[in-house]
């Protein structure tokens, strides 16, 4: 079947070790299914992963990819739930269990013409939402989803809350979603043509990386690290949360622990979502009518092009891949 797989491993140069061509098929074990992939889309996990970044060597060749919706054999429309882990390992939670894993880092992921997951991993996908857009959803729109909704804290409505560094995949999600739950969103960015577009997204208010916002925020969710976290402390209400899913810029800046003590701030670590919160995500979008940007979709052959447009930086918006 056609894919798209790492079969070398390069830091700097991590396209060098993409390989988009035939691989074999899924041999799902007991208690998995094969779901026929309709679209599937890219993050930069799987930038990442060329690089060699939760993916060694000796598992190569390996099918990239964590976000998919399709068919299974009995007809059945789903969205694939990318998190490979044992709930009750995790306390009720997947994304707890110790052993847990993402499509791509053991088993192969979904930029293929099909894809094995266990049968627990399948979330009906609603018709209102077309392939492309079901696509986009287990990765970045689910880690925004837990951050905004389930690890701030807000109640639904009347929160305020500061997104670092518009044009990321889950900032861009943590925006959209944080309005459609009622919340006034704050969003920076250092480019004017992504500020402008988080104006257009809806965005309240709209200021370079930095600056002073209007007033002081309940919850800042945070991706970019080293870069903005300074800003991020700064910009909280005593008593409020920074949500933290990632550090593109740096993973280690002066934690400021005064700050963080003396206005009694917390800084709350998260991860993906369950299985259970893609499900909640799924109806949100089909009750308040949003829908994940995609900026770009391409055939799976075209691969290597919609890699190197991620790769260059030049997104706003999700890239998918249909079969």
């Amino acid at each position: 079947m056609l894919a798209a797989a790492a079969v070398a491993l390069h830091p700097d140069a991590p396209l060098d070790g993409l390989a988009v061509g035939e691989q074999p098929e899924p041999a799902p074990p007991d208690g998995w299914v094969t779901v026929d992939v309709r679209a599937a889309s890219l993050n930069h996990h799987d930038l990442f992963s060329l690089r060699g970044v939760g993916l060694p060597a000796e598992r190569l060749p390996m099918i990239l990819g964590c976000d998919a919706a399709g068919v299974t054999a009995d007809g059945q429309e789903v969205v694939v739930h990318a998190v490979i882990g044992d709930p009750v390992a995790g306390g009720g939670d997947e994304t707890l269990d110790p052993r847990r894993t993402l499509l791509s880092e053991l088993h192969p992921g979904t930029l293929a013409e099909r894809v094995a997951v266990p049968r627990r991993n399948l979330v009906p996908k609603p018709p209102e939402l077309s392939w492309a857009e079901a696509a986009c959803l287990p990765t970045a729109w689910l880690t925004a989803y837990r951050m905004v909704v389930t690890r701030s804290g807000l109640p639904a409505g009347g929160g305020t809350v500061l997104v670092q560094g518009a044009g990321g995949g889950v900032a861009t999600a943590a925006l959209l979603i944080a309005k459609a739950v009622g919340h006034t969103v704050f969003v920076t960015s250092r480019d004017e043509d992504k500020r402008r577009r988080a104006a257009a997204l809806g965005a309240d208010e709209v200021v370079e990386s930095g600056a002073r916002l209007p007033t002081r925020v309940d919850a800042v969710i945070e991706t970019v690290g080293a870069a903005t976290w300074a800003h991020s402390l700064r910009s909280l209400r005593p008593g409020g949360r920074i949500i933290l899913s990632g550090a593109t810029s740096g993973p280690n800046p002066p934690a400021d622990l005064s700050r963080i003590f003396f206005q009694q701030l917390s800084v709350i670590g998260s991860t993906m979502g369950s299985r259970d919160e893609l499900a909640a995500l799924l109806a949100l979008l089909v009750r308040t009518g949003i829908r994940p940007p995609v900026q770009q979709v391409r055939p799976l052959a075209q691969a290597r092009a919609a890699f190197e447009r991620l790769a260059a930086g030049d997104v706003f918006g999700k890239l998918v891949l249909t079969t």
